[in-house]
């Protein structure tokens, strides 16, 4: 018997003789979304939640109906996998990571891409929109990570330190600092304006993988 029936067992009204038929063990689980031809790398919700945009090994990304499960459109154009997408703070742009070392800014209305952005020197692991949306910020196995100018694509600064690979990248709240995780067993902490270290965390014996700010920007983990 499901968990919700056998709660409410002893409230079913008398007259009622015929109950629907129902799983033993309802299941979480609400949709599956098939369509990639190889592993899903990475998913990522827009900020009104009615869209998933997922990345795959198959070099596409696939924009979902989060209410129906539907696939809208397949974004192709990398020639590798696509390790990571993420939404701008409005919804109107995806940007994605690959190995095959670009950033590219896709029109999530359109499904076009607008913008490739080219400087990295190894595959691209992560990336990141500033909470207001102008700058993108990405992570590499070349050991940096860059800030973009979204509106124009350039790259606006390269952040130097990390002696191994770069795994991710996060925003502080406000914008005005960037944390990034590395295979080197630390973090660190920038300053965006000016491109500067403002603080390197050590403790970790081995590689770290992801960062996220808490939602007052005082503590990072």
């Amino acid at each position: 018997m499901s968990v919700v029936r056998e709660k409410f067992q002893d409230h079913i009204p008398r007259w009622i003789q015929r109950l629907p038929k129902v799983e033993n063990n309802w299941n979480a689980l609400l949709q599956t979304l098939e369509g990639h031809s190889d592993s899903v790398c990475a998913v990522a919700f827009s900020p009104d939640g009615k869209l998933l945009a997922s990345g795959s090994q198959d070099d596409t990304i696939k924009l979902w109906d989060a209410g129906s499960g539907v696939a809208i459109s397949t974004l192709e154009g990398h020639s590798d996998s696509v390790w990571a997408v993420a939404f701008s703070p409005d919804g109107k742009l995806l940007a994605s990571a690959s190995i095959d070392k670009t950033v590219k800014l896709w029109g999530t209305g359109s499904g076009v891409v607008l913008q490739t952005l080219e400087g990295h020197l190894d595959w691209v692991c992560a990336v990141a929109f500033s909470p207001d949306g102008k700058l993108l910020a990405s992570a590499s196995h070349d050991n940096t990570a860059k800030l973009w100018d979204v509106s124009s694509g350039a790259a606006l600064s390269m952040l130097e330190s990390h002696w191994n690979s770069v795994y991710a990248v996060a925003f502080s709240p406000d914008g005005k600092l960037l944390a990034s995780a590395s295979e080197d067993n630390t973090v660190k902490l920038w300053d965006v304006g000016s491109g500067a270290v403002l603080r390197t965390f050590e403790g970790h014996s081995g590689s770290v993988w992801a960062v996220a700010f808490s939602q007052g920007g005082r503590v990072l983990a």
